[in-house]
């Protein structure tokens, strides 16, 4: 027979001499485990008679419960001595400097139209949107562009089938608000989106972009109205003493249609290189909303008169930020985003 106090103290002398919780898994397995020393005695009870086996059982019992019992002590210290270990290595250091996270900003191009958008709501405009995909009646031919007209050439438009394309200009969301509240008036808004025009991409020219109409139908309206309402806005983006000019121009959706021009916000009107020397920078394209226009969408040209407006929100911005190519505002470059963070 086994002297089992001798056995039980090498065991717990073993456990003593455990330095970490690998070694501790290792000793347990070899001791406890099912091919470990204790599961040893315990296959060797067959070979016993029954009243020995009854002995042997009830020591080896005890031995495992102890050394099980004792194991479990010194693997819990080690384990809390593992964390205390962990905490000191891995303390923060409170009298370090944060650091500063990143904040992202609007695009430069949203911060535009949301202050015109901004600027239009305060007079009483409402914003409306519509579809980029359109069809050739509110793109062209409410606008009064028929078939035919060059306007509708293919090197002009992104057509996906003979009659749905790419909107050209917001000009057909006026047309979809001018048929759903002709008898509703007076109408009011301003139209934001996307628009889409084969063209060759350089520092000036997109064949994506940016644009905010404007479009206002009641009595009485006057190319003066037009004036005050384009001045005020001239002013909100490039500051108080700025003026504008109107030159003749077309425009088949407007008559009398006119080029917008503003004093330059640079030099003030002296000339720079940036106006080219002339004082003025042209910035949108305006006028009377065309009779025909009106008459198509059920509002009688007699006695209603409207103005409309479109401006290119990627123009805008060159002259707000002083950006030289507009192909900046798509190269997603975040040196270039950055500049335009108003967290800052």
């Amino acid at each position: 027979m086994e002297n089992w106090e001798k056995l039980r103290l090498e065991m717990l002398e073993k456990i003593n001499a455990v330095r970490n919780e690998k070694e501790m898994e290792q000793l347990r397995v070899e001791i406890l485990g099912k091919k470990g020393v204790i599961q040893g005695y315990m296959s060797r009870m067959r070979e016993l008679s029954p009243e020995e086996r009854k002995e042997f059982g009830k020591s080896v019992n005890e031995l495992k419960n102890s050394v099980e019992t004792y194991m479990k002590t010194v693997h819990a210290k080690l384990k809390e001595a593992a964390l205390e270990e962990a905490i000191k290595r891995e303390k923060i250091d409170l009298t370090l400097e944060g650091v500063k996270p990143y904040n992202g900003s609007l695009h430069p191009l949203d911060l535009v139209q949301q202050e015109i958008e901004d600027i239009f709501v305060s007079m009483g405009y409402s914003v409306v949107t519509g579809p980029e995909v359109e069809i050739n009646l509110y793109n062209f031919e409410r606008a009064n562009t028929p078939a035919g007209h060059p306007a509708r050439a293919m090197q002009d438009t992104f057509f996906i089938d003979e009659d749905r394309l790419m909107r050209t200009q917001t000009t057909a969301v006026q047309m979809r608000a001018l048929e759903k509240y002709h008898d509703h008036l007076p109408i009011k808004i301003i139209c934001p989106g996307k628009v889409y025009r084969r063209d060759d991409d350089d520092a000036t020219h997109s064949h994506q972009f940016s644009q905010i109409e404007g479009l206002v139908v009641a009595e009485h309206i006057t190319l003066g109205d037009l004036k005050g309402t384009l001045e005020l806005m001239c002013r909100r983006m490039f500051g108080e003493e700025q003026t504008i000019r109107f030159r003749p121009s077309y425009f088949p959706f407007t008559e009398p249609s006119v080029e917008v021009d503003v004093s330059c916000p640079f030099c003030h009107g002296k000339g720079c290189n940036v106006c080219k020397g002339s004082g003025w920078i042209e910035i949108l394209g305006a006028g009377m909303v065309h009779p025909k226009v009106l008459s198509a969408a059920g509002i009688d040209p007699e006695k209603y008169t409207g103005f409309a407006f479109g401006v290119g929100v990627e123009r805008i911005a060159m002259l707000r930020y002083g950006v030289d190519d507009i192909r900046d505002f798509f190269q997603n470059d975040v040196r270039f985003l950055s500049e335009f963070n108003r967290e800052e």
